[in-house]
């Protein structure tokens, strides 16, 4: 293995497998993804203009969850520690004030955000979890910059509605 790519699955890895783990729900699933990523990233190395590697590594992700998913037939995606999609949730901009409220409003978020369908829930995941930037989960759903924004921004409504329906009917 060259050190260039080391440094490639490196850099790559974490996000790759956050990604996966957040959409799979399941670790091995989420590690077996990041493998046949890195495998891939290994084999077309060459060939993968370097300022889009990012962008290449993303969509793969993105494609490999799918086809688990669609394996599994099942259509799930966790969202654990996701302090800016919490405090959004919160009602009426006020964060939990205890573990307990926090665990229970994360787990009410999960639940909307497994109501979510594609590809409203990838962006969500791309852009509150992996931080990318709108530019880059564009290329890496090869969809115009302006749906993108459009999809984030109907996913983050239908995600409050969904959170303010639930917290009105504890």
């Amino acid at each position: 293995m060259t050190r260039e790519f080391r440094d490639l699955a490196e850099e790559y890895a974490g996000r790759i497998y956050t990604f996966a783990r957040y959409s799979l729900r399941h670790r091995e699933d989420a590690e077996d993804v990041t493998q046949e990523v890195l495998i891939r990233l290994w084999k077309h190395r060459d060939s993968i203009d370097p300022s889009s590697t990012s962008t290449w590594v993303m969509r793969v992700a993105r494609n490999l969850v799918i086809d688990v998913s669609r394996r599994r037939q099942a259509r799930t995606a966790v969202f654990a520690e996701g302090a800016d999609m919490v405090e959004m949730a919160a009602p009426s901009g006020q964060a939990a004030d205890t573990a307990a409220d926090r665990s229970e409003l994360r787990s009410r978020l999960e639940a909307a955000l497994m109501e979510l369908d594609e590809p409203y829930r990838s962006i969500v995941v791309m852009r509150e979890i992996q931080g990318l930037a709108y530019e880059e989960i564009a290329r890496a759903l090869n969809m115009p910059l302006g749906t993108i924004k459009v999809y984030l921004h109907r996913a983050r409504r239908r995600l409050r509605e969904s959170m303010r329906t639930e917290m009105n009917d504890v």
